[in-house]
């Protein structure tokens, strides 16, 4: 099912541990997403996200290389991009603005990461 609701999906993945990176890239493709990134810093994904003309989901490390991901955060929000925080920091620890959005606690699970992104679609 899963594969069903990711295939043709534009998927930004941003995330700074190369392993995590690469698993979440691997399996998304593996489905038929086209993945965009990985990257691994604020900056990278800021650019990334501004030179897109559509991105259907994306995954978000909280803590990146240089600092928080919030700014990111904030340009998926504008863009109405729906994304999934990846963490190991408990909810609590979440800066506020990002306590409303799905988290997925690492190491990851691709399937509830792709349950919690695309939970609308997979409903249906």
């Amino acid at each position: 099912m899963a594969s069903q609701v990711v295939r043709g999906r534009r998927i930004l993945v941003v995330e700074d541990e190369y392993f995590i990176a690469d698993e979440l890239r691997l399996a998304f493709e593996k489905m038929g997403a086209s993945v965009l990134g990985p990257v691994a810093t604020a900056e990278a994904a800021l650019e990334l996200i501004s030179s897109q003309q559509a991105i259907d989901g994306a995954t978000l490390d909280v803590a990146l290389r240089g600092g928080q991901s919030t700014a990111v955060a904030e340009m998926l929000f504008e863009r109405g991009v729906p994304f999934v925080l990846l963490t190991g920091l408990d909810e609590d620890a979440l800066p506020e603005p990002l306590r409303q959005v799905p988290c997925c606690q690492k190491p990851v699970n691709v399937q509830e990461v792709l349950s919690k992104l695309f939970m609308d679609d997979a409903s249906h």
